[in-house]
């Protein structure tokens, strides 16, 4: 494992564990990062090479400016293609997660279906607060109620993990880093620490919401936890300077941050349109601030998939000439 260190701007390493450690305990006020993580990490709360090392492995988030809203909540994410997220629960802590995304639980564990997405659980919320947050999750095609973990033990710690739903990358976001709120695609919530709030991101500009990729709505994740993120692929996160544009596949937008524009361009001529295999419009980020792109959107990895799959009159992706009994004899369909 090799670690990277940041004091002042000025990055340091490849090290690994035993001289990170070393580093780390003489001069905590940095921050750290290897692979796996999804963001830069305050050394002082990395438990990994901390000086005060809670649980070995695992990653506390940072701790938020001021009195937290969300549960603080420990985590380890497995896995490289086909990943899942392992959260470790104080006794009173919960994490909220998407129906169907249990990986498995201590029996200490208990499950409570919930209306809406949990943020009000616990906190005061009222009726109509858990109602309006049941609406948002329908706009985006979320289900009305989302499920809620907690740990009903008196003493000690117990896990729940949660997996993802098709090949990717689990993205670990600490909201507090980012000014409180991400913008991010539909369905790509996985779970998160109880107090995020799971809203909806209209896009403002016509064309933006028509090409944009994601459609008009967006989901919008605040609170200043811990929320998991899922993408197609491998996830790559980039820091846009002031003024700073990229262009992206507009499939390939994952989340950015409340501060980067988003807006949609034409790829180029009529020829580019019509033959050039990226459709009629490519999304623009404008920073600054920070965004998060995948390789495989599920979108294509699913046209791919159909296009590959098995079509009466013979094998479309290999052109054969024999139809379905060319089908059995190339191993792809039985008698």
């Amino acid at each position: 494992m090799q670690w990277f260190l940041s004091y002042n701007g000025q990055q340091e390493g490849p090290y690994d564990q035993a001289t990170a450690v070393a580093k780390a305990r003489a001069n905590p006020n940095g921050h750290c990062w290897r692979e796996g993580y999804a963001e830069w990490v305050p050394i002082a709360s990395c438990a990994e090479i901390a000086a005060d090392k809670p649980a070995a492995g695992l990653m506390p988030a940072p701790p938020a400016v001021g009195a937290p809203r969300s549960d603080e909540i420990d985590y380890k994410i497995y896995g490289e293609d086909m990943q899942f997220v392992e959260i470790e629960l104080d006794p009173g802590e919960s994490a909220v997660a998407e129906a169907g995304a249990l990986m498995f639980k201590d029996a200490v564990v208990q499950m409570e279906t919930v209306f809406g997405d949990g943020s009000h659980s616990g906190q005061g919320g009222g009726f109509l607060d858990k109602l309006v947050g049941a609406g948002k999750r329908v706009i985006t095609g979320e289900s009305l109620f989302t499920t809620m973990f907690s740990h009903a033990g008196q003493s000690g710690k117990a896990k729940v993990a949660f997996a993802a739903p098709y090949p990717g990358t689990i993205v670990p976001m600490t909201l507090s880093n980012f000014g409180g709120r991400i913008i991010c695609q539909k369905d790509s919530f996985l779970c998160a620490a109880r107090g995020v709030s799971i809203g909806i991101h209209f896009q403002k500009k016509v064309m933006t919401a028509l090409f944009g990729g994601e459609g008009f709505i967006m989901q919008k994740l605040e609170g200043d936890g811990q929320v998991f993120v899922h993408a197609g692929g491998t996830i790559m996160e980039r820091e846009l300077a002031a003024g700073e544009r990229i262009d992206v596949d507009t499939g390939c937008v994952v989340a950015y941050t409340q501060q980067v524009d988003m807006d949609v361009r034409a790829v180029g001529g009529v020829k580019s349109m019509i033959f050039g295999g990226e459709g009629v419009f490519l999304a623009t980020l404008t920073g600054p601030d920070k965004v998060w792109l995948q390789s495989l959107p599920f979108s294509r990895m699913a046209g791919r998939m159909y296009a590959a799959a098995y079509q009466r009159g013979g094998s479309k992706g290999e052109g054969s000439v024999l139809g379905g009994l060319g089908g059995i004899l190339s191993g792809d369909r039985g008698f």
